[in-house]
Order: structure tokens, then sequence, then C-alpha cells
């Protein structure tokens, strides 16, 4: 019992010693660690030894904190570009290769485009700075977009929450309002760290970063540059305006150069899922969207499956929770259905999911029906593919092959997968994949195929959106080991 109790402390211990070398790579060099896909920047203790435990799911061996910790100590030697660097998937790769020579001379071999490159891109980052960011709107999915910025502030060439735009009117106390709505969180929990407001130049000060609030009538009647803000990406998350024309009135801000929807956009606005037809984006792209959390949530997977097996034609029916658009009690609502009581009612309403996977997947053009329930629960949806697919499967050959997409394809940012019969929804909350697989759940005979996705339609969804912002931005960064094809 005691070699038990024991064994914990000393993990505990290196995991400590782990925590200053995360968060220094990430500070200093821009180096974002991961173990298997799981970020380790900002984590406890306990956060890091679960990351590591989580390894035995996907690799059916221990990976241990005394195997990854010298790693770290290396790449903190090594004066090391900006990357993200998988540090549980390298030392699974050393140990298997039987820890052949050094550890300094394995990292040069793997992460050898990096090594050096701290001074140079120090110097870089100096001259460029980094890359101003608006938000358009304070509801559900800006406040966790502002949560996931202020996380990745960092330093160097990175995305910077610089403002935040809302109507002018509301309440006398409006910024403190706004302010603990960031600070709590019902369902995504407390702020990781902490709030303050600056009252008289209308700010909050979240971690250090000095957000801008202003309020405004209009997208075409803020002057940015007023604030110091320049060259700015404005990510519209009101869904008021959708196409080209609405959203196009932030283009007559001074200071804005691009616009990112976070909804459907409507006529020929592109539709951009990251992973899958991101590189749709060009340089003169003005107004982009980032489509909706279920086609985000959908679209990997059914991609994987298309590349994989084929797709004939199917059916994707969405258990989605409850929205801001519908009642808390029954009241007049223009749409059909969605007038009745959220929080009581399983509501029958449309999706165009299925028909807008093939904006961002033109090969399933045609081949999607859709349909949506709503259900009484404030986050985490699911989707249900029901697929007739044109070769033969199993449930064991098609959840190993969605287990390796998730673990080491393009894709393993998009597609996760989990193997437990004892999951539930509240489980996926907070996950920045665009969907999980569950595999305890596939039914596979014959040319027939049906897939459950678990998706939080908030985290997963805002990930995403983050993800799509970045390369408009120009910030990219090299993945180690490289994702295979």
């Amino acid at each position: 019992m005691n070699e038990h109790l024991s064994d914990w402390t000393e993990r505990e211990s290196t995991a400590e010693a782990m925590i200053p070398l995360i968060g220094r790579l990430y500070r200093k060099n821009n180096v974002v660690t991961s173990i298997y896909g799981r970020a380790v920047i900002n984590q406890s203790v306990i956060g890091i030894l679960r990351s590591h435990r989580f390894v035995r799911q996907v690799e059916q061996t221990e990976l241990s904190v005394q195997d990854t910790l010298p790693l770290l100590e290396a790449m903190d030697r090594l004066e090391l570009g900006r990357a993200h660097v998988d540090v549980g998937k390298l030392a699974v790769k050393y140990i298997n290769g039987g820890r052949q020579g050094t550890i300094e001379d394995f990292l040069k071999s793997e992460i050898g485009d990096i090594v050096g490159l701290y001074s140079t891109q120090s110097r870089e980052d100096a001259e460029n700075g980094t890359k101003d960011i608006v938000l358009y709107g304070f509801g559900r999915i800006g406040r966790l977009l502002a949560r996931i910025l202020i996380e990745k502030a960092g330093g160097g060439n990175n995305l910077r929450l610089r403002a935040i735009v809302v109507r002018q009117g509301g309440a006398e106390n409006d910024l403190e309002k706004r302010a603990s709505l960031l600070r709590r969180d019902s369902v995504h929990g407390a702020f990781n760290g902490t709030i303050t407001i600056d009252q008289e130049d209308s700010a909050i000060i979240a971690n250090g970063n000095y957000i801008k609030v202003i309020y405004s009538d209009g997208p075409d009647k803020v002057d940015y540059t007023s604030y110091g803000i320049n060259n700015a990406i404005v990510i519209d998350n009101t869904g008021i305006w959708r196409d080209e024309e609405g959203l196009g009135l932030h283009l007559k801000s001074k200071g804005v150069s691009r616009v990112m929807l976070t909804a459907p956009g409507k006529g020929d606005i592109k539709n951009i899922v990251h992973g899958i037809n991101n590189d749709w984006i060009t340089a003169d792209d003005r107004i982009l969207s980032a489509a909706s959390c279920t086609t985000n949530a959908i679209t990997p997977i059914l991609k994987a499956i298309y590349d994989e097996y084929g797709i004939e034609d199917g059916h994707v029916e969405t258990v989605h929770s409850y929205t801001n658009d519908q009642n808390l009690i029954d009241n007049y609502h223009k749409g059909s259905r969605r007038g009745r009581s959220a929080p009581l009612n399983m509501v029958i309403t449309e999706t165009g999911a299925a028909k807008a996977v093939a904006k961002a997947l033109p090969e399933l053009k045609g081949k999607l029906t859709g349909n949506a329930i709503r259900v009484p629960t404030p986050n985490v949806s699911m989707a249900i593919l029901n697929l007739n697919v044109k070769k033969e499967v199993t449930v064991e050959a098609v959840n190993e092959y969605l287990r390796e997409m998730a673990l080491h394809s393009e894709l393993q940012k998009q597609i996760d997968f989990v193997n437990s019969p004892e999951v539930v929804s509240t489980d996926f909350v907070g996950s920045r994949h665009a969907g999980i697989v569950d595999a305890q759940a596939t039914i596979a005979s014959g040319h027939r195929l049906i897939l459950y996705v678990w998706y939080d339609n908030e985290a997963g969804y805002s990930a995403q959106v983050i993800r799509v912002v970045n390369q408009m931005a120009g910030v990219d960064y090299p993945v180690f080991p490289p994702r295979a094809r």
C-alpha cells in the first residue's frame, strides 16, 4: 500500500517540475506542448498526470512523466522556434526505438527544423507584432472565443484580442455585467485567471490583456484606429449579418482588414471547416464564414469515411442542446415549434448542416438529408450519421480506422475518439475537437454504417473558429511529429 502512495507522490513531484518548463517553452519560445493531442499548457499537476494516463487508452501502454520530463528539459536547452510539439508521441517513439542515442540527438533528428530558431524569430516577432482581433458581439460564442484568445496570448506572433464591440445602451453597470459573464460560466466554469475592469476607460483586463469595450450602433460606425487597432480581423458572432452586403459593413470601419462570421454564410461567402477546405482561403478573401458547429462536427468524419469507404447517401440526425434562440417558457416564436419551452421539451426542428457539408466537401453534394431535435440540455450535442457506404464495413475495422485518424492524421485536431461504455454528454464539455466518435455506439453491417458523434457545440466550434482566424492572420505553427496524410 505504501508503495502505491510513494509512486504517486514521486509522479506528482515530477509533474511539478514539468510545469515551469512547459510555461517557459510557451511564453519564451512560442512552443505549444501536448500529450497525444491534449495541451498541457496551464495544466495543474493532476491535469498533466491525467494527460499521461490517457495515452494508455490509445497505445495500450503507460506513459510516465519520468519519460517526458527529460524531453522537456532538452527542448528548453535547444533554443527552439515556434511550433506545436506533441511531447507524448515523441517520448513513445524514443522509447519504442530503444532509447538509442542521447535525447538531444533524438530531438534534433525529429524537430531539427526549429532547433536554434528562437533568436531569429524573436527579432521577426518584435518587428511584426501581434495580430489585432476584435469580437463583434459578446454572447456564448463571443465569450468562449475571448477565453481561448486570452489563454493563447502568450508572446510573439500570436492573435491578440484588442476590443469587444457591443450595442449602445444597456444597464448603468454594463461593463461589470459583461466582465462577470466572462468570469463565471454556468457550463464551462470559472475563467482561468484574473479579471478586472477599467471603468474610466471602458476596458476589461483579463490575465494582463487590455480589452477595450466599445459601444456602437452598427458595424460601419467604429474608428478602430482611434484605439490603436489596425488591420484587425473582426469576428462577428452576432449572427445578425450573414451575407456579403451586411458583413461588408465592417470593412467600412477604419482599422478593419478582414471579417470572420461565426455562422453559416449566405451567397458566395466561403464556408470554411478547418481541416477540410481551409486551403480555399486566399489573401484576397475579405469575408469568410466558419460554417456551423454541426457542420464542423460532422464534415471531418464524413471526409474520413468517404475517403476510406465511399458514401452512397445518408441521413444526419442532430440531437442538439437548446440555444438562446429558443424560449424558456412557451411564447411566440417565428420558427415552427421553437416557441415551446426549451428546458421542458424535445423539439423537432430543421438543420441546414447536411446540405452545408457540401459547401466544404462538394463530393457529398445531394447525398445527405438532415433533421434536428433540440433537447433540454444547455451544451454538448450529438450527430447520428446513418450512412450507406460503398465498401463492406465491420465495427472493428471502422473504429480502428477512425482511431488512427484521430491520433495520427491531418484531421487529429478535428476528430477525437472515445471507447468507453460509460461516457455521457457532460464528459465532453470543454472538448476542443470538432467531433468525437463514440466507438461503443458504432453500428456496422454490410454496406450500412451508423456513427454517433459527440461535440461541444460551443467550445469545439470556437476552437475551429480560432484555427481559421489563425490562418487568416498568417499565424502558422509547424507541427511535430508531422501529421500523416
